[in-house]
């Protein structure tokens, strides 16, 4: 394991890596987000990993989803994820859910931390209603055409923060899933290492018209 794990040991020691061993996280959605999170924190070191989404591969999926390739049309994405992090990394435990959220709440299993890799208001309204009933961090993404968004709500409200919508988001290019997923995954190895994170700020990324990245922060009311 350790050589493993060499250059993030390098970064935090062998204490802090055998305590990610011990940490339990749920990601919610393995599309395009989940994906790139399955990469990201797949191969960290997190004990256990429960990929949680009951959709299918679909072929319009595949450029931006980079767990699949063309032929994995129709198998569940979850179990695509989980198997990729297990093949990927043999000290990680990854679990499939071939299941909606609320039907995952309903198996009443303990994490330390939820991320969201959904593309839809409504079941970022229930992870927020889910955690804040069980004391529970956890971190919303979201991304639409060459824009995203990122936050580590703590105390902070997520229905108070966002109007609930069934919206449709516009087209989105690859790249900026995979941002926003390792600004993500970013978070939750700093918080699982017991690193210092900035809680209940959300985090806009965008272009301007000049093709510059633009980083703006807002505070999230409680």
């Amino acid at each position: 394991m350790l050589e493993y794990f060499h250059r993030q040991i390098q970064l935090w020691g062998e204490e802090t890596q055998r305590l990610l061993q011990n940490k339990k996280i749920a990601v919610v959605g393995a599309g395009g987000l989940g994906s790139s999170l399955a990469f990201a924190l797949g191969s960290s070191g997190i004990g256990e990993i429960h990929m949680i989404d009951f959709d299918e591969v679909s072929t319009h999926n595949i450029h931006r989803q980079i767990a699949f390739k063309v032929g994995d049309e129709g198998k569940n994405k979850a179990a695509l994820n989980a198997m990729l992090i297990e093949q990927r990394c043999p000290f990680v435990k990854a679990i499939a859910h071939e299941n909606s959220f609320k039907e995952w709440c309903e198996k009443e299993i303990d994490v330390d931390l939820i991320i969201d890799a959904t593309d839809n208001l409504p079941t970022r309204g229930e992870i927020d209603d889910y955690c804040k009933g069980k004391n529970l961090p956890w971190i919303y993404g979201s991304v639409e055409a060459f824009h995203g968004q990122v936050c580590f709500f703590e105390n902070s409200s997520f229905r108070d923060a966002f109007k609930i919508t069934t919206q449709t988001p516009e087209g989105i290019a690859a790249p900026i899933v995979m941002h926003i997923a390792s600004l993500q995954a970013n978070l939750a190895l700093r918080y699982l290492a017991g690193l210092s994170i900035k809680k209940d700020w959300l985090y806009y990324l965008f272009f301007n018209s000049e093709g510059e990245l633009i980083t703006q922060k807002f505070g999230v009311p409680s």
